[in-house]
């Protein structure tokens, strides 16, 4: 599951930008070559964001497409799906461009922007290895 992988870089850099203040949202795009199940990720952000500034907060994903150059005919598409055949002539040999991002678009703030008692500011568990966070 590379999903898990995906969202601690995901609450790594919601941490940064978030800087100690409560996180409600995060807007992650991420390219259909990831091949990132929703619902996997929305599980493994769960599970990374909990004792961090993000626990809690829903993540909202959006699939970037590739897009597929025919090497026969020339037709270019986006596609959601990398492991198709060319729309227009059905040909398997195809290009592809793009699709392989992750970036975090945007977070969305509480409006009580401090943290909770729980939680340290400039504090990260994954920093020091431990997946409990603070005592």
């Amino acid at each position: 599951m590379h999903e898990f992988g995906i969202a601690e870089a995901v609450v790594d850099a919601v941490e940064r930008r978030a800087d100690g203040r409560r996180v409600r949202r995060a807007r992650v795009r991420a390219g259909a070559l990831l091949r990132i199940a929703p619902q996997a990720l929305d599980q493994a952000f769960c599970l990374a964001s909990a004792g961090t500034v993000a626990e809690g907060a829903t993540l909202d994903l959006v699939i970037e497409p590739v897009r597929l150059i025919c090497r026969g005919c020339g037709h270019s598409a986006l596609c959601a799906d990398p492991l198709t055949i060319c729309g227009l002539c059905g040909g398997i040999d195809v290009d592809m461009e793009g699709g392989d991002s992750l970036v975090l678009e945007s977070i969305q703030l509480d409006p009580d922007t401090t943290a909770e008692a729980s939680y340290v500011p400039g504090y990260s568990r994954r920093d020091r290895g431990d997946p409990t966070g603070p005592d």
